[in-house]
């Protein structure tokens, strides 16, 4: 499914498909629910690091580096082999995220790239820019067709457009309590369209999953579903396992409703289970045991 910027809500319609509305509104209870969390009111900035690390482990673990996480708390160097820099550049984008909110607003390919400068940081002739023609893609995880630089291009440039757009309807109907990404489109549909077409595309040379579950994150805080990052969705997409999450973005490729819905229906149940993380590193704080 290729994403344009023809009018002032294109994924309005994704919103409506048999499935959504429901997933949109079990997300927002998910979410509530930790939240509403009393240990929140208090220790909410300790519980947005314990999600950052725990989602930069989930979204690690579906690159291939599968990594228990009292394992990544004890590491400090990821520099030795292919895992730990996948590590390492999971843990690096966690921490980039936060800061391109802003200019994710205006301008979204920029923050793309830097993304990728942050993740792939040593591979000086291919960092920060959409590949060429012609030059291959390291993502063993994602097998489908690779689209051409010409396409990537194209529909980067769509994306771009319609997050602009979504952006300038959010702000103009700022204050309706940040449950929709601008418009009358969910931040779950937004955020799902996002991380879909970046994984579809595949624009870099490498860690486009990285990149594309970062860019997912930042859709779901910048929107106001999930303000203070504690709902790491990468942590669900990891927990509901690598087959699942293909076997999703194979339906959001196909461009059918009924796949769209069941990529858009995978990425709230990932949010989900987030946010039950979260839920519990709360109850282990309430507790006294975290």
């Amino acid at each position: 499914m290729s994403a344009t910027g023809a009018s002032a809500d294109p994924l309005a319609a994704l919103g409506s498909l048999p499935g959504v509305p429901e997933s949109v509104e079990s997300v927002r209870k998910a979410v509530d629910r930790v939240y509403g969390h009393r240990i929140m009111r208090r220790r909410s900035n300790e519980i947005t690091s314990e999600a950052a690390l725990r989602g930069a482990r989930g979204s690690a673990a579906l690159s291939g580096a599968d990594w228990a996480l009292e394992e990544v708390r004890r590491r400090s160097d990821f520099s030795g082999d292919d895992e730990a820099r996948v590590m390492g550049a999971a843990l690096r984008l966690t921490a980039e995220a936060g800061q391109l909110l802003s200019i994710w607003r205006q301008s979204p390919l920029r923050v793309l790239a830097r993304l990728h400068l942050v993740a792939a940081a040593g591979r000086e002739d291919q960092i920060g820019r959409p590949r060429q023609e012609g030059e291959p893609v390291d993502e063993p995880l994602v097998e489908l067709p690779l689209p051409s630089a010409a396409e990537v291009h194209g529909r980067l440039e769509g994306l771009s457009e319609l997050i602009i757009g979504i952006e300038g309807a959010r702000s103009s109907v700022e204050g309706g309590g940040g449950r929709r990404a601008g418009g009358s489109a969910p931040a779950l549909v937004t955020a799902a369209v996002v991380h879909g077409e970046l994984l579809a595309l595949r624009p870099f040379t490498s860690h486009n999953g990285l990149v594309a579950r970062t860019a997912e994150r930042i859709v779901l805080v910048g929107s106001g579903l999930d303000p203070k990052s504690v709902c790491p969705a990468e942590v669900g997409h990891a927990e509901l396992g690598r087959a699942a999450y293909l076997a999703a973005l194979d339906g959001y490729v196909s461009g059918t409703p009924e796949g769209v819905a069941a990529w858009i229906a995978h990425c709230g149940r990932a949010i989900e289970l987030g946010a039950r993380e979260s839920t519990a590193v709360c109850e282990a704080l309430q507790r006294g045991a975290a």
